[in-house]
Formats: C-alpha cells, structure tokens, sequence
C-alpha cells in the first residue's frame, strides 16, 4: 500500500470537519492538515478566488499575503515536525481550480515543477495523447488544476461529498448574520459551492491513472499505477460512521479501530482548535464535538416544496431563491460523483 500523503478532496460544508477529526485521533501515524491551499486561494499573490481582491487589509491580516502555491506545496512535501508520519490532507478541491470554469494555467511559482508531461514549456495545460495499457489511446485532458500533474501525482487522493441540499444551505448560513459576523464572509458566491471543480479535478485525476476504477475495467487508467477510487458520501458516513471509516482506512492503508470516532482528550481538543482558527466560525460544531455516531432514524428527504419553505422561513425569499438556484445547479455534478462512491 502506497505511503503517499492522504489527500482529501471535498467541497465545502460536506461534513468534512467531523471526517478530518476521526483521522486527527491517529496521532500515532498520522500528521493531519487543514485546508493548506485556501492560504494561497485567498490571500496571496497567486490568488484565484474574488472574495478578497479588493481587500488588502484583509489579506495582511491573513498573515497569507506572501504565500504562493509552491510555499503550500513545500509544506506538504517537507513537512516540518512530522517524525515519519504520514500526512493526512483535507481540502477544498476548489481552492486548486481557476473559479467559474476559467481556463486554468501552472501557477508561476510553480512553472519550474511543470514537465511536457501534459504541460507545455509556458505552464499551460496541452491536450495531447497517451496509450493506455491495452496499447489504444485515448485523450489527454487539460489539466484544470494550477498544480501541475507530476505534484499531483504524489498524493493519495480520496473524495468527500454531501448532496447540495443540505451542503448549500449550510454554506449560505454561514456568509449572513449572525454567523457571518463571526466567519467574516459577508456575501455567498454561488461559484464557491465547489461541486464543478471538484468534478472536473475527479475526472482529471482519473484520467490521467492518479486515480483508477474500482472495477479494474481499464476505464481511465493511464499509465494504470494509481490508486483505486475511494468516494465516501456524507450521508453514509453520518448514517453508518464505523463501516464508512473502516471501509475507506482499506483502501488508503490505515488499521482501523471504533477509538477512532470517538475524541475529545485534552490534546486533542486543543489540536482542533487550533488547526481550526483560522477559519473562525465554520468549524465550531467539529470544535464542540466528543465523536461520530450514527444518527437515529433514517428521515425521509423532504419535498422541494418543503426545502424552500424550510430555507425560506431561515433566509427569507431571497436566501430561498439563492440557495434553491445553487443546489438545482449542482445536483448533477454530485449524482455523478455518487455514481462512485462506496456502496454500504
């Protein structure tokens, strides 16, 4: 089983946090890192997202202004104070992705990593040929990412998901009042729902063998050394947390034990804590939490009709008619990433 760096890719509000605290328990071989690319995404000079364009103050106050895209990749693959741990990543996938389906291009401080394989000598993606392992060809996709496809390569990638109408609405919930006094998000981007470009990076990555079928069909494997898919979806993990944790510690190479979802020591509240801070206000359930336990009694998913009147009554019609927007707009890309996920 491949030692590659853990790496999870997820959108926002996908019940991520709690996941990431199941694998912050496993201290003894794991190093966990919350959303290191987001420094980059925001606040430094190679930032892709708007939300903080106009926003100088905001972004020294940061303390990520500088940091470049190779600064985050040089923490991930010389970690400092690991002692031979594993690493264990949790991230946005959008934060590797130009927003609004933008043609993407090598991030400058990364341009000398880039190498013709799938990127041409100016760091912009080429789209090209590759056999596969029964001698045919088949495309070679553009990479959509700003990292180029040999770092790529050096992570372990998994997928997190959580269908848009519960993952949207909790994201909208947290750019209003009261609670976006306290995250500082003052506004929701439907562009930063994150599904697009967590699809788009899924589909690359499969394409390309960093990722390969489950069903050994030969479907996208590339140059076929890459690791099996490994989808996990929200509601699973909510309703079954041991099977989900024990079936994707298989595939990623962890020995798995029920002490795993359950937490709350001293050292590590005081980890979370501070792996979380920085992103004050969006992890505060994870914060106060002691473990996962499966939720009692499967309910019913309601009506469209009962989603609108529920958002509608919290955010009013205009929060309604955002969030209904957003969800309808990415309901298709998450059915199709669930068309991989783990079967329970």
């Amino acid at each position: 089983m491949s030692e590659r760096p853990i790496f999870v890719a997820t959108h926002p509000r996908a019940c991520s946090t709690a996941f990431e605290r199941v694998f912050m328990t496993r201290r003894d071989i794991l190093q966990c890192i919350h959303e290191p690319f987001g420094d980059a995404f925001y606040f430094g000079p190679e930032r892709l997202g708007a939300r903080y364009a106009d926003d100088e103050e905001g972004r020294r106050r940061s303390g990520f202004e500088n940091t470049t895209y190779k600064d985050v990749m040089d923490g991930l693959l010389n970690p400092e104070g690991c002692e031979g741990k594993r690493l264990f990543i949790k991230d946005i996938a959008h934060y590797l992705l130009p927003p609004d389906g933008q043609p993407a291009s090598i991030a400058p401080s990364l341009q000398d990593s880039a190498t013709p394989n799938g990127v041409t000598p100016n760091g912009i993606p080429s789209f090209t040929t590759t056999p596969t392992t029964n001698g045919t060809s088949h495309p070679r996709r553009s990479n959509p990412t700003v990292i180029p496809l040999p770092l790529l390569r050096t992570f372990h990638f998994t997928f997190l998901i959580r269908h848009p109408r519960r993952a949207v609405p909790s994201y909208y919930r947290c750019t209003v009042p009261p609670l976006s006094n306290k995250t500082g998000f003052h506004n929701f981007l439907p562009a930063e729902a994150g599904y697009d470009e967590l699809r788009r990076l899924f589909d690359y990555l499969r394409a390309e063998g960093v990722v390969v079928s489950r069903e050994g069909d030969g479907d996208g494997k590339g140059d076929g050394e890459g690791m099996k898919i490994t989808v996990v979806d929200a509601d699973d993990l909510l309703d079954r947390p041991g099977e989900v944790i024990e079936a994707f510690c298989e595939d990623v190479g962890i020995d798995y034990h029920e002490g795993m979802l359950r937490w709350g020591d001293e050292e590590g509240q005081r980890l979370a804590v501070e792996a979380f801070e920085k992103w004050n206000g969006f992890h505060d359930d994870a914060i106060g939490s002691t473990g996962l336990r499966a939720r009692v009694g499967g309910k019913k998913p309601p009506t469209a009709a009962e989603e609108d009147e529920e958002w509608r009554r919290k955010f009013g019609e205009e929060g309604q008619r955002v969030i209904r927007a957003t969800v309808d707009a990415n309901v298709a890309d998450y059915e199709y990433l669930k068309s991989f996920a783990l079967k329970f």
